[in-house]
């Protein structure tokens, strides 16, 4: 290899992340009409509903690191056709299922991107209590075209960043925010309720928040290569009493149309 993939300096890493993967020759692929492309969208969506693309921000423009490089600092960044591509996938497709990605350091370029092909972006609440310019992670400057989550696969679970990761600035911006938490349990129910209760189309409630499961069930931490993805739920976990809550909860912030009656759920079911 060449050139690698990754991403500069961020909230996650000093250093940046060096992912490590092949580029794309995006210049052969749009010759070809994309067929790799189009094929990779045509078995994912023979599997699943939806798609999200991770790193949304890649298709804009990507960051391209020398392969000899030890970190993500050195890179640059490269247009990538990323209008044609999703021109070419909505041709064969038509309306695209697709969940923009759109964390980390979003240009004016790739919103229009995004818009343009009317794919809704992702808006985490466990980013919202920063700064001023963090509060577009906050539910009232969502917009409904959006999916919002309390945490994804690359955050700590919401028990466990209140209880490891949250600053004292932090702290006092959630707790005015979300009123007064003297429990890391009080904060994964306020914080899941505020999510539910946005105008986002989509919600996205992480299972480990759901059971309210601290740092020892963290899915991935970037830029770390060991030790992810190996969490896992205990038998019996998930219990009639929590789909009450969950399906009550779901019924008030009307997002309950597409959930069977509790009563009626067949044991071993999931709302």
């Amino acid at each position: 290899m060449v050139r690698v993939s990754g991403v500069p300096p961020d909230y996650f890493s000093a250093t940046g992340q060096r992912w490590g993967n092949p580029l794309y020759k995006w210049g052969e692929l749009k010759e070809r009409g994309f067929d790799w492309w189009v094929a990779r969208v045509r078995r994912s969506l023979a599997l699943y509903d939806m798609v999200r693309l991770d790193h949304f921000r890649g298709f804009e423009a990507y960051w391209s690191i020398a392969a000899n490089e030890a970190t993500a600092i050195n890179g640059q960044w490269v247009k990538a056709p990323g209008h044609e591509l999703f021109q070419r996938l909505k041709e064969v497709f038509g309306d695209l299922p697709f969940i923009a990605e759109d964390l980390g350091l979003i240009t004016k370029e790739v919103d229009e991107l995004r818009m343009h092909f009317g794919m809704p972006g992702m808006r985490v609440l466990q980013f919202g209590f920063g700064d001023r310019g963090s509060h577009l992670h906050l539910p009232h400057q969502f917009v409904p075209n959006t999916v919002t989550y309390t945490g994804t696969h690359d955050n700590n679970t919401t028990c466990g960043w209140w209880m490891d990761d949250v600053s004292a600035a932090e702290r006092e911006n959630i707790q005015a925010y979300l009123g007064m938490i003297e429990h890391p349990a009080d904060l994964v129910w306020a914080m899941m309720r505020c999510a539910a209760g946005s105008v986002a189309d989509t919600c996205v409630l992480p299972l480990q928040d759901i059971l309210e499961v601290g740092s020892e069930g963290r899915m991935n931490t970037p830029s770390n290569p060991q030790g992810n993805w190996t969490w896992r739920f205990e038998g019996g976990a998930l219990h009639p009493g929590l789909a009450t809550v969950l399906a009550k909860l779901m019924e008030m912030t009307d997002r309950d149309g597409y959930l069977a009656p509790v009563e009626a759920a067949a044991p071993g079911s999931t709302i």
